[in-house]
């Protein structure tokens, strides 16, 4: 767990994240975005973990002025491999620095599924949302898509789930559940003939009251809490989308 670092997760799933995750069609998610970045301040688009661009390379494709930033140089070049991934400016970093190697400010800057919660503790997570309100326009919009915490599927906090049966593998998901630290501690399991490969995926969810605790810490205020990109209503289940702002002047 100590050698847990923000590019870990990328570095070791890389290769198999696209095929494991190819039932989360992302279309809703381009569109959404696309439909907030035109309904704020004109400015440039930064996505927070990039990954293999599921996001980013549709939204480029859009029009969108997109960048982005990931922790994983195996991420980054599975996203640079594919048509259009290499014209779009990324950089190696920490997302919690929100930072593109400009001083440029931008109109959103989002992160989708699951990933906000790849940042280890509390105070990575306030200094993200600290780092995010910065490089906001006025007008701006930090976006989150996150899943509600299911604590519930936890027996003893923990759990073993299967997740693929094949003639040549099996796929499991062991997971532990520590609820004073807020963390899921865990490994998808690929069992083959060639052998067995581990694919680690540490967590700390934070709930919904928190996150918009850590956006007025930051000065941001929240305007939308969403069930899904297609702006239903939000029913504490599931992934589910915040949105909050950036005043567009600052509070007297």
């Amino acid at each position: 767990m100590h050698s847990f670092g923000p590019e870990t997760y990328g570095e070791l799933n890389a290769d198999v994240y696209d095929e494991w995750h190819a039932a989360h069609d992302p279309t809703d998610a381009v569109r959404g975005l696309a439909e907030l970045a035109g309904e704020g301040p004109a400015g440039p688009v930064f996505e927070l973990a990039v990954g293999t661009g599921r996001v980013t390379i549709p939204l480029a494709e859009a029009g969108i002025d997109v960048r982005g930033v990931d922790a994983s140089e195996a991420m980054v070049a599975r996203m640079r491999a594919k048509p259009g991934g290499d014209r779009i400016p990324v950089v190696i970093g920490d997302m919690a620095d929100v930072d593109d190697g400009t001083d440029d400010l931008f109109a959103v800057v989002f992160v989708v599924f699951s990933t906000f919660f790849f940042l280890q503790d509390q105070e990575e997570q306030v200094r993200c949302f600290a780092n995010a309100a910065k490089r906001l326009l006025p007008g701006g919009r930090f976006v989150l898509e996150c899943p509600m915490p299911d604590v519930a599927r936890y027996q003893r906090d923990q759990t073993l789930e299967t997740h693929q049966v094949g003639l040549d593998r099996v796929r499991l998901a062991a997971v532990r559940h520590d609820p004073v630290e807020q963390r899921f501690e865990g490994h998808h399991v690929l069992i083959t003939e060639r052998g067995i490969k581990l694919a680690p995926a540490f967590m700390r969810y934070a709930w919904p009251a928190e996150l918009d605790l850590m956006a007025r810490l930051a000065g941001l205020r929240r305007v939308h809490r969403w069930g899904g990109w297609r702006r239903e209503p939000f029913r504490a289940e599931g992934n589910y989308v915040t949105v909050y702002e950036k005043p567009a002047t600052p509070a007297s």
